[in-house]
């Protein structure tokens, strides 16, 4: 059972409670004074229980300008928490039932972490660092000499070390919230990565004499049914790693298969004055890129990430229509493409 610790800082003049109901259900409260004197509430919840519990007690106690809530992942708690999903299967309460509904929740045990964590773990991997950078120099480096030299495992191990996860699903989760300052810093950091990694490929190719016709290079300039496939895959992979506090370093590699190299085999292939295969290879990065955020916008919304506030909502529900559309356009028209750069029909795996 995954759980999680709210700590709510409140002034010391509220006089208010928390929504501790069915819908809400508290597996322990606690309540201490703090040395300002102000009430500190601690609450612990089922991971599946906080984003509502969350929502709701923002809704409550919003009007506040000085309070502060606080979680922290519970590793865990002695004596054990009872497990009564058994019991709420068979006998599932009325008023349970009603709020569930009410919250749009099919399945109250989900695991998924709440929308601030979320939001909190996409954040940080968008922020701009040197060690981004050199990572994606690296991870470039390595893969361009996995590819000249038809090696396999180096490819592999290039694309272990790249981080490119993290601005590739941060862009569907700005998107799915409407966010605008998250859309923007996260384009910014994704895009002047592949940049990066495109741009170092091209000085390799122009530096190294490589055959083209090498597997590694070459199969990337032949694009099949199969390779949209990988996008979504990745996509809807690299969505659920975060949601579901799955490793993002296992699930990044899937990411990266759709990413890294492409970006590296159409730089490589510019250097090299192979220009038609470049853009056959540019065309494989593009269609991976539309179809890992369409996948990954859709995966959040199946999972019910949404903003709070009604207002927020309908500006989140607007943005995402029109991602939706644009990234599934964008996605059949590379097909189409594609298709004419491969001589229809596209190659079936």
């Amino acid at each position: 059972m995954s759980l999680r610790l709210a700590e709510i800082y409140l002034p010391a003049d509220y006089e208010g409670d928390l929504p501790l109901d069915e819908a809400h259900p508290a597996l322990g409260r606690w309540e201490l004074s703090t040395t300002d004197d102000d009430r500190l509430i601690r609450v612990l919840l089922e991971t599946g229980d906080t984003e509502s519990f969350l929502d709701e007690l923002e809704n409550t106690i919003g009007t506040q300008t000085n309070y502060r809530i606080v979680l922290t992942a519970v590793e865990a708690t002695v004596p054990r928490p009872e497990d009564e999903g058994e019991e709420n299967e068979e006998e599932p309460g009325a008023a349970g039932q009603e709020a569930e509904e009410a919250n749009g929740k099919a399945d109250s045990s989900t695991s998924r972490i709440n929308r601030e964590e979320l939001y909190q773990d996409v954040n940080e991997s968008v922020r701009v660092t040197s060690t981004y950078y050199i990572l994606v120099v690296l991870s470039t480096i390595v893969a361009a000499g996995g590819m000249i030299r038809d090696n396999v495992a180096v490819v592999i191990g290039a694309m272990v070390i790249a981080p490119l996860i993290g601005p590739s699903i941060s862009i569907s989760l700005a998107t799915t919230l409407g966010d605008t300052d998250l859309l923007r810093r996260s384009a910014r950091v994704a895009v002047g990565g592949l940049l990066l990694s495109l741009g170092l490929s091209v000085v390799v190719g122009v530096v190294l004499p490589f055959d083209p016709t090498v597997g590694e290079i070459a199969t990337r300039t032949e694009v099949a049914h199969g390779d949209v496939v990988l996008g979504l895959a990745a996509g809807v992979a690299g969505a659920i790693s975060f949601t579901r506090g799955v490793s993002a370093a296992l699930i990044g590699v899937m990411v990266a298969v759709a990413l890294l190299p492409p970006t590296v085999a159409t730089g490589l292939l510019a250097g090299a004055g192979e220009w038609g295969l470049s853009i056959r290879a540019a065309l494989l990065l593009l269609t991976n890129v539309a179809a890992v955020n369409l996948a990954g916008v859709l995966t959040f919304i199946l999972q019910g990430i949404r903003p709070n506030r009604w207002y927020e909502a309908e500006q989140a529900r607007a943005a995402t229509r029109k991602a939706i559309a644009g990234w599934a356009l964008a996605l059949v028209l590379l097909v189409i493409a594609i298709a004419v750069a491969s001589g229809w029909p596209i190659q079936v795996l």
